[in-house]
């Protein structure tokens, strides 16, 4: 009988990782997504035929069941999910914007920090002032590459229409600082990182500026940044910093966005 040995440093290095924080809401149909979702399931007896192309049945297979499988209908910004910079627009600083597939790995993976917007009311855009004052009750200064995960709290409202309307949003202006700080992946616990589609909209009705609509995607067009929506559990994380985001998305060729499941690694005690 074979056997395998595991080297001591791996076992040394598994133990560093300590508490692991699920930071993703789960691929569901829910009154909280804009789009439908749709799995449709095919079971284990009626798999037998479909995956061999009806030359056996669930007899054939041990316990009367082979294997199954769904097909899942769903939008690249269904659950917790990266938007690329193709997303903002088809171009980056006057070079074509990278696709899903094209963002740098090195991105993904990175020390957070958590700035705590609660007091910002729904509707609001959080603004550099903010920003600022998140880090000062952090007591924290941005450094090149870490990810910055904003905490509005309105994940609590994760499975109700209001998830959808009730939430602040990140201003352009704030988006492009936290770029010019070193920041490439900005998140947020909320449905969009900018405000509710229907302020921006009736800002820019009764205004007729363009700058209301979207200002933190459009700032991706001149600030390349990547942003992650629908976070969760930001509140349990114990401190604002002192944990690692690793948020790597699927690689779906060429869209602008992929679904991406957000965890963060805690120290050991």
């Amino acid at each position: 009988m074979m056997t395998t040995t595991v080297a001591p440093e791996l076992h040394r290095a598994a133990d560093t990782l300590g508490r692991i924080v699920d930071l993703s809401v789960p691929i569901q149909a829910s009154v909280s997504e804009a789009t439908p979702v749709s799995v449709d399931v095919l079971d284990h007896a009626a798999g037998a035929a479909v995956l061999t192309q009806g030359r056996l049945t669930a007899a054939d297979f041990p316990g009367g069941m082979a294997i199954s499988n769904e097909t899942v209908q769903l939008t690249t910004h269904t659950g917790t999910h990266m938007d690329a910079p193709l997303h903002y627009g088809p171009e980056t600083l006057g070079r074509p914007a990278r696709s899903i597939d094209e963002i740098p790995l090195e991105w993904c993976h990175a020390p957070g920090v958590r700035l705590d917007v609660r007091d910002v009311p729904v509707g609001k855009g959080i603004t550099v002032a903010h920003l600022e004052r998140a880090l000062q009750r952090a007591d924290h200064v941005l450094q090149d590459g870490e990810i910055v995960l904003l905490w509005t709290g309105a994940s609590r409202l994760w499975g109700t229409q209001a998830y959808r309307t009730d939430f602040p949003g990140l201003t352009g202006a704030g988006t492009r600082w936290l770029v010019e700080q070193g920041v490439r992946v900005i998140g947020i616990d909320a449905w969009g990182m900018d405000r509710p589609t229907a302020v921006m909209v009736e800002d820019y009705e009764n205004t007729g500026d363009q700058a209301y609509l979207w200002p933190a995607h459009m700032a991706g067009r001149t600030h390349e940044y990547v942003q992650l929506e629908k976070l969760n559990h930001l509140d349990q994380l114990p401190d604002a910093t002192g944990f690692v985001v690793s948020c790597f998305p699927i690689p779906v060729m060429g869209a602008g966005a992929g679904w991406t499941r957000v965890v963060a690694h805690l120290p050991s005690p």
